[in-house]
């Protein structure tokens, strides 16, 4: 069951949260941004509205919620975890659920 305090509410709206990956297509990272949108959704997927992905070039690869940056591969040295970035996400959208193994 959601919890209606993690909605946001645009014009009376309630409004789940969005999560953007954005990589590069130059690099072929198309297959990894998949994946960490098939385990997002998998794990998270009556909390979102959508996970994109979009694809940019220059060996950019970023995670976004809602606009926010969770994580970014120069600044993060490399690829998040999927533990870790499960955390963020839940961080941001649904900070008292527990997510079970991956929390321990």
């Amino acid at each position: 069951m959601i919890d209606a305090k993690y909605f946001h509410v645009s014009d009376g709206r309630a409004q789940l949260s969005r999560v953007r990956i954005i990589y590069c297509t130059q690099c072929q990272w198309l297959l990894r941004s998949g994946w960490y949108a098939q385990e997002l959704l998998s794990t998270f997927g009556e909390s979102l509205e959508e996970v994109a992905l979009q694809p940019s070039h220059g060996g950019r690869f970023e995670v976004t919620i809602d606009g926010q940056l969770l994580w970014e591969r120069k600044r993060d040295g490399g690829f998040p975890d999927i533990k870790v970035l499960k955390q963020r996400v839940r961080d941001v959208i649904e900070p008292d659920r527990d997510l079970g193994h991956i929390d321990r």
